[in-house]
């Protein structure tokens, strides 16, 4: 079940409220010492984050099916999605045990889709909420987040927005799960704003960047195809920089995959690529014309498909 973008609900005693984490989505299944986990787009992601593995010895015998978000928690303990991106895109099972020693992960559940191979989705929040409270998952890897019921989200978003946490989730209390769609159940209300983009061509470097890429080309899928939204050239690190330049090389094409021809100074010396990697910017907000203001790099997202971008508003 997925967010739309939105503001506070007008009427609080209907809503619960969850911090927004800021991590890589994850379903995961556990059955006695059996552990699978998927990103919304399919990916294993046991490979790369081998503390799932031990999930099981948290959770017990009873089989369950838990939907959560998968982060880096950082020294002042708020999640922080570059450091996840230390761990993403690693396939050496050396290096893995490495970064996972390194940068930890943890598991945070908000909620659970099926215990006892009964499911509980046509359930309502709080009564899907109740049942996971009961599982009381916290230790280890594994941490079951935080939910306000009879709040105010005013209140609540203000104190996010001081601690710099990304936002919350509103979630209406009576609605059932509803695996796989985008609904107004939910609703993510942000802090700060951000979007997810598909990369659909880059620029050359100069001076320093010379031997790498100066910006990214950035779209949002449509029912005529990709529109183009800016170029985002800051927020790298070297090594990003290298690697993402390596991955769009492996995909080139000799047209623009956009609807509409970026402005001339934008495309000087544009190199096309096949639209199929998303990555997440920061930015100020969203010009007249449908680009983002001072857009900075956030990172990679595997974990999402070239269909789940769409435009936040």
């Amino acid at each position: 079940m997925l967010a739309v973008p939105g503001g506070l609900p007008p009427s609080e005693a209907d809503w619960a409220y969850e911090p927004k984490w800021d991590g890589i989505r994850a379903i995961v299944r556990i059955a006695g010492d059996l552990t699978a986990a998927a990103s919304r787009n399919g990916l294993d992601l046991l490979p790369t984050f081998p503390e799932f593995a031990d999930l099981h010895e948290s959770v017990g015998a009873t089989p369950v099916v838990l939907d959560g978000e998968l982060v880096a928690i950082g020294d002042d303990g708020r999640s922080q999605f570059g450091l996840l991106q230390q761990r993403l895109n690693i396939t050496n099972s050396s290096t893995v045990m490495r970064r996972a020693e390194l940068v930890p992960v943890t598991f945070v559940v908000f909620d659970l889709l099926h215990f006892d191979r009964h499911s509980l989705v046509d359930l309502s929040y709080d009564e899907r909420r109740a049942a996971l409270e009961k599982l009381d998952l916290d230790g280890g890897a594994i941490l079951t987040s935080q939910a306000y019921r009879d709040a105010s989200g005013t209140a609540l978003l203000e104190r996010a927005r001081q601690r710099g946490l990304e936002g919350l989730v509103a979630k209406r209390r009576s609605s059932p799960y509803l695996p796989g769609r985008r609904s107004s159940h939910w609703v993510k209300i942000k802090t700060i704003r951000t979007q997810e983009v598909v990369i659909c061509g880059w620029t050359p470097g100069q001076g320093q960047l010379r031997d790498v890429f100066g910006a990214l080309m950035l779209g949002i899928p449509g029912p005529e195809g990709f529109r183009y939204v800016g170029k985002v050239g800051t927020g790298f690190d070297a090594r990003s920089r290298v690697r993402i330049l390596e991955q769009l090389r492996q995909s080139p094409i000799d047209h623009s995959p956009f609807v509409e021809e970026p402005p001339s100074k934008d495309r000087a010396g544009a190199r096309y690529v096949k639209p199929a990697l998303v990555g997440e910017v920061q930015f100020s907000e969203w010009t007249r014309d449908g680009r983002l203001r001072h857009p900075s790099w956030r990172g990679m997202r595997p974990d999402k498909s070239v269909e789940d971008v769409v435009r936040e508003s």
